[in-house]
């Protein structure tokens, strides 16, 4: 469908706007926000995250087994890898709760089928094309045109559906002048009162990127998610923002050279803790009201593969953070890691389904029903119970 946010960007796309309609000055239904960060590639949980008090880890790792005393220990059995230490400071402050040896329904490697299911909450890949969370906001008051938005060029799918959506992203082209686009607006004004509304929504909202350093984009990407994190938390903590946001990183298939303290892995981990870091400073107060859910598609090789990397697997680790988290905990029914332990005798073996953690974050932050969970966000899932507790009381 060709959309208005399509024809401005069209009629003005020599300027550093994506066109987001929002309607600014109208109330908020609720104060609470989610913000959902997409690891695309496989996060290896298992470094992330690694389970130093299970037995069989250190032999079972190999050369990717981190020290435990560099780790940042969570427990006697977990810890966190040692690039993340402002999500260790969270964990400490209660903010922060991991959860281990947890997968989707998906129990095949291929990325594409894996991600899809992790975005549609389907129970099959390719079951339906449209998202979880599009689905989960359209269950809520609809307060504005776009209950959600994107930080990408375009709607991933866990955000397309029938609820409106709107999307932000960086522009390579230059600027327009504040002349042009003050003569752009007022022809809209006399030919056409919706684009004319609609640019003018767009610049607000575009203002509000601006505020969050837009300017400085040069070193985001993968391995720097702090530029877009901050504008993130920008658009969430405008009174008249969007309820929900998404954010993806790529560069998480690390078959090769993985490392440890050193190389892409330990660079990616880096750089997700800097940008939750710079979202929660970004979300000040608003950050007590905030969650944020971090996840990927599958797991990793229990086992390092013959490359200093690890191949697809099945159970990782994934993780919720915020002011409204109930953390400072683990949620994981642990597997173990000896050989009969792991799932296809290579992979960790999956013991907490993700559908159930976002029923849980859904139902009890956003206060989604769970008719809405179990009949249109997450279909035939209604045997997948929302995990409970997850958020404070």
């Amino acid at each position: 469908m060709l959309h208005r946010r399509h024809l401005l960007a069209g009629a003005a796309g020599a300027t550093a706007l994506s066109f987001p309609v929002f309607a600014f000055g109208q109330a908020q239904a609720t104060d609470k926000r989610l913000l959902v960060i997409i690891l695309r590639g496989g996060l290896d949980g298992l470094s992330a995250m690694p389970p130093l008090g299970d037995p069989t880890y250190a032999s079972l790792r190999g050369r990717l087994a981190i020290d435990r005393a560099n780790a940042l220990m969570l427990d006697d059995t977990f810890a966190l890898h040692p690039n993340l230490p402002h999500m260790h400071a969270l964990y400490r402050a209660g903010e922060l709760l991991p959860i281990h040896a947890c997968a989707t329904g998906y129990r095949e490697r291929s990325h594409f089928d894996a991600q899809n299911v992790l975005e549609t909450g389907a129970a099959r890949p390719f079951a339906r094309s449209e998202g979880w969370l599009n689905h989960a906001l359209s269950a809520l008051p609809r307060s504005r045109p776009e209950m959600g938005m994107a930080l990408s060029p375009q709607a991933p799918l866990i955000l397309r559906g029938n609820t409106e959506v709107s999307t932000w992203s960086p522009s390579a082209l230059p600027d327009i002048n504040t002349d042009t686009m003050s003569r752009l607006l007022a022809l809209y004004e006399a030919r056409d009162p919706a684009l004319a509304g609609a640019l003018t929504s767009a610049l607000n909202a575009n203002g509000v990127a601006m505020d969050a350093g837009v300017n400085d984009m040069a070193g985001a990407g993968p391995r720097n998610l702090t530029p877009m994190a901050q504008i993130a938390a920008r658009f969430l903590k405008d009174p008249n923002g969007p309820i929900a946001a998404v954010m993806e990183a790529g560069g998480w298939d690390t078959h090769a050279n993985q490392g440890l303290e050193q190389g892409p892995l330990a660079r990616g981990l880096a750089g997700l803790d800097n940008g939750l870091h710079a979202f929660k400073t970004e979300m000040g107060r608003a950050w007590a009201n905030t969650a944020v859910l971090i996840v990927t598609e599958f797991g990793r090789t229990a086992a390092p593969n013959g490359a200093g990397g690890t191949d697809h697997g099945t159970a990782g680790a994934a993780f919720l953070a915020g002011g409204a988290i109930n953390g400072g905990r683990i949620l994981a029914d642990w597997p173990g890691l000896a050989r009969g332990a792991l799932h296809e005798g290579r992979d960790l073996r999956p013991t907490t389904d993700l559908r159930a953690v976002f029923k849980g974050v859904l139902a009890d932050h956003l206060n989604v029903s769970t008719a809405a969970l179990n009949n249109d966000a997450f279909p035939e899932s209604s045997a997948i119970a929302a995990a409970r507790g997850l958020l404070r009381a």
